[in-house]
């Protein structure tokens, strides 16, 4: 961390202006995310470089794209698993799901798809539905680097036994082995379940709405944002979303006390699983 010498006063400077640099020179907009964990991430970024301030790295990031590569990944969270939460797919299974067989073509924005995992879960989940064959994914992320390894569909063949006890949990009706091909230490997941999918950078902070959709997914995004670009990025979601559309946050995320609180209904409560009423 900082040095004894630096005060508070100087090292916010310094990183106000290191996240100013970034923007400027890079385009990606970190200004308004939560100051506590951006403070966090941009330190460990500086010891992994071996660097002492962040004046230093905003030096180096300037001049090497490779280590604003580095950064990007290091400040973007890309924590994630297949059937993440299961309860989750279990309530979309149930409430969702029906809602969307009347649809004669169904399309759903999986916002921060990170690596992939969760995009894959969808997909089975609709193949198992019978809904897939009319549904397009549309899975966007702010970094390329974890984009192309969600579009490869490859994962450790290590974590296989959580993801398969995650997909038992989230209702699955059959077994989650049907769906890969394991490989040495890895596991590759079948191409049909990517056919559907879209995967493109997009940068909820800068980007606009790109299209209307049935269903958006933009669970544990929201919680790395300050309250001023929440509220810009629940107007782009609110705006991308056709009426009685369904929104799914994530467990520490809400509607409320936002200014859209009013304009959805909930399906599920506990799983943060809305529906546009307005």
């Amino acid at each position: 961390m900082s040095t004894s010498a630096d005060s508070p006063e100087v090292e916010g400077l310094e990183i106000q202006l290191f996240l100013e640099a970034v923007f400027r020179r890079y385009g990606f907009d970190f200004r308004d995310y939560a100051p506590a964990s951006m403070r966090r991430r941009i330190w460990n970024q500086v010891q992994a470089e071996g660097l002492g301030t962040v004046s230093e790295l905003q030096g180096k990031l300037l001049r090497e794209p490779d280590c604003m590569e580095r950064f990007l990944l290091a400040v973007t969270v890309n924590v994630t698993a297949m059937f993440r939460d299961p309860s989750f797919y279990r309530a979309f299974r149930a409430k969702v799901v029906p809602r969307l067989r009347d649809q004669a073509f169904v399309r759903l924005w999986h916002v921060g798809c990170s690596t992939g995992e969760e995009v894959y879960s969808m997909a089975i989940l609709l193949y198992e539905e019978g809904l897939y064959s009319r549904c397009r994914v549309y899975a966007t992320d702010m970094n390329e680097a974890v984009l192309a390894r969600a579009k490869a569909g490859i994962f450790p063949l290590a974590l296989l036994q959580e993801y398969t006890s995650n997909y038992l949990k989230a209702g699955g009706p059959g077994s989650l082995s049907e769906y890969y091909t394991a490989k040495y230490d890895h596991v590759i997941f079948q191409r049909s379940l990517s056919d559907n999918v879209v995967f493109a950078q997009h940068n909820l902070v800068s980007d606009s709405s790109f299209n209307e959709f049935h269903v958006i997914l933009c669970r544990n995004v929201l919680i790395y944002f300050n309250t001023t670009l929440a509220e810009r990025v629940h107007r782009l979601l609110y705006d991308s979303l056709a009426p009685s559309g369904v929104l799914g946050l994530g467990n520490g995320e809400s509607l409320r006390y936002t200014p859209y609180e009013a304009c959805y209904e909930e399906l599920d409560k506990c799983e943060k699983i809305y529906r546009r009423i307005k």
